[in-house]
């Protein structure tokens, strides 16, 4: 194994440019029918031919190392199929059927052992002890080792406890090249919270030759990464091979945005960042890597380590990178018309009903989502889940409404986190209800913070990575913030005061009560011009859908800041049992005028009717 070793980093030292790995295995191994469901790793028995054409495509396509397929062969994973006894003979088998294509192929290319997660949760986290863990990666290691591997690959894990004990087995039991590649959410961290400087440290200090990243988002999060990496462990090499892209779900196949172009593209970055080895993960092709191929034969400047100091950024090893901003803050910033839609949490324990809704708005053409917080004091199912289970199972963007009333200041800052980490980054913050016109009149109405308090806590403290106190959070959260705002008011002095300090404290956008009478807002707005100057932040005008002569009379009687005029009124009344039809008609009218001066707007469809809501978006998007 020493003379394996020292012809693997002859080869490094004597390649004045990265070493190419190859692209995905299970994305290929998918394209050719293979269900998800499915063990790869058993195809080296069941089908090898199909595993040994995915190898030979990539080292056609220019990989100077396959990856054996044999990722998941670890006795956890292959016991979900019932495989936990064939490790060795799985192992050998991909080991083996690499090496013959790689004869077949004629090319010098080496072939890894490619170990991956045990798909079980380590202590304290989870059931599995450290020493069962650690006999689970060496059974693998031995057969991957046996079987005459060039070097070991122990990549895609999101847990450091882990990934560290999976290096310490190898590197415990043989003296192997041992590559140790860790994978990170959208927020730089790992799932388990670890930084990548703090990766990139452990695993150095556990042992592995090569550390680096994979998986993850597209090449643009991995280079940043890769840039942390190496200004924590700058003495070391570095591998990284990218997904093309955060996968999406569409028509219930799972896709990938970033195409070959764009991979060869990025290739001169990844060369000046000073990798060792390059290649793709999840969505990469042979046509990703013939692109990265043709990129690095191409004549490449040798860069100093002077230049690279300048290329990487300069950040302090525990400085996190922030988020990309939210869509929403995105299509703002570009402009486009926004379409956000309310929806009410269920009253029981079953969502099935609001996710079906959430879907045909998306195909629909809503850009976000609203889910609102015990709408009129009901009782409800708590909005965080809603929101996290609209994003992950419909695949929109949500706001979450979070009133301050009812809340104390550790209430407050505890959902702030929870909403957080199920990846909720749009807030509407809003007084809230009273108890008094609920469900429960004499349930608690207290509160610590007002509206623009709770703003200011948001934008001047969460977002800098402290709480209420100036204690530390771990990282400075993302939050992207809405204020609540009466284009229609009685007192359009105090109306304005209001909205600048909320301004002031953080709002980064504004929803609107419905407006029936656009002139009106439009006075209100050229009032606020005057004085201040343009409004600095975006509006999504309230849009409310009439369903009919009670429920007109009942908004204009009733609900402050809502002034329907008496001939919209009247529309809905001679419209009679149509008259669901026509508040429609009046919403799409009243959107289009929006569209002349607004950013957006913001459909609250009465009873649950979302069906009236995709009528609107319909007309909007004509």
């Amino acid at each position: 194994m020493q003379e394996i070793r020292e012809t693997f980093f002859d080869l490094l030292k004597s390649s004045p440019k990265p070493i190419l790995a190859d692209g995905a295995m299970g994305t290929v191994l998918h394209s050719h029918g293979v269900g998800f469901n499915q063990c790869f790793d058993e195809l080296n028995l069941t089908n090898p031919a199909l595993v040994g054409e995915t190898h030979r495509a990539y080292i056609e396509a220019g990989s100077q190392i396959i990856y054996a397929n044999t990722f998941s062969a670890n006795r956890y994973k292959l016991a979900d199929h019932g495989l936990e006894d064939k490790v060795a003979e799985i192992n050998k088998a991909g080991v083996e059927l690499a090496r013959r294509v790689v004869a077949a192929s004629f090319r010098s290319v080496l072939v890894a052992g490619d170990v991956g997660p045990l798909g079980v949760r380590l202590a304290p986290y989870g059931r599995v002890q450290i020493e069962d863990a650690k006999a689970a990666f060496t059974e693998q290691i031995a057969a991957l080792c046996e079987a005459g591997v060039d070097l070991l690959v122990i990549e895609t894990f999101g847990d450091l406890y882990e990934i560290r004990e999976a290096v310490i087995a190898a590197r415990e039991f043989c003296d192997m090249p041992i590559v140790a590649s860790a994978t990170f959410t959208q927020d730089d961290r790992t799932v388990l919270g670890d930084t990548p400087a703090k990766v990139a440290q452990a695993l150095h200090k556990a042992g592995a030759d090569i550390i680096g990243a994979n998986c993850s988002g597209g090449p643009a999060q991995l280079f940043r990464i890769l840039g942390q990496m190496k200004q924590a462990v700058p003495d070391t090499r570095f591998v990284v091979k990218p997904n093309a892209g955060w996968p999406e779900q569409i028509g219930g196949r799972v896709m990938y945005s970033a195409g070959p172009d764009y991979f060869g593209e990025y290739t001169q970055s990844f060369v000046n960042l000073g990798v060792s080895i390059l290649g793709g993960c999840c969505g990469t092709t042979p046509e990703h890597i013939a692109q990265m191929r043709i990129a690095l034969d191409r004549e490449v400047s040798p860069v100093s380590q002077e230049n690279l100091q300048i290329q990487i950024p300069s950040l302090d090893i525990d400085q996190i990178v922030p988020e990309q901003p939210t869509q929403l803050a995105q299509k703002f910033a570009a402009g486009e018309f926004v379409i956000s839609v309310e929806m009410d949490p269920p009253r029981g324990l079953a969502p099935h009903k609001i996710i079906a809704g959430a879907s045909t708005l998306k195909e629909a053409g809503a850009d976000v989502i609203n889910v609102a917080d015990s709408p009129r004091a009901s009782m409800r199912m708590s909005p965080w889940a809603v929101c996290e289970l609209i994003q992950r199972d419909v695949g929109i963007e949500t706001t979450l409404h979070f009133p301050t009333r009812g809340r104390n200041l550790l209430r407050v800052q505890g959902d702030l986190l929870a909403s957080h980490a199920l990846g909720i980054r749009n807030v509407f913050v809003v007084m809230g209800d009273p108890t008094s016109i609920g469900d429960y009149p004499e349930a608690m109405d207290d509160y610590d913070l007002v509206p623009s308090g709770l703003m200011k806590l948001i934008a001047q403290r969460f977002n800098q990575g402290v709480d209420h106190a100036g204690s530390d959070i771990g990282q400075p959260t993302s939050f992207f913030v809405g204020c609540a705002l009466n284009l229609m008011p009685k007192n359009q002095e105090r109306e304005i005061k209001v909205l600048r300090r909320k301004i002031a404290n953080g709002a980064n956008f504004a929803l609107t009560q419905p407006v029936y009478k656009p002139e009106k807002a439009l006075k209100f707005l050229k009032h606020y011009e005057d004085q201040f100057g343009k409004l600095e932040i975006p509006l999504l005008v309230g849009i409310l859908p009439l369903y009919g002569t009670r429920h007109a009379a009942f908004l204009h009687n009733e609900v402050p800041g809502i002034v329907i005029p008496g001939e919209i009124r009247q529309r809905i009344e001679r419209a009679g049992d149509n008259a669901p039809k026509e508040g429609v008609r009046i919403a799409s009218e009243l959107a289009e005028e929006i569209k002349e001066w607004g950013q957006g707007i913001y459909i609250m469809p009465a009873f649950g009717r979302y069906d009236l809501a995709v009528e609107i978006v319909d007309a909007v998007k004509k």
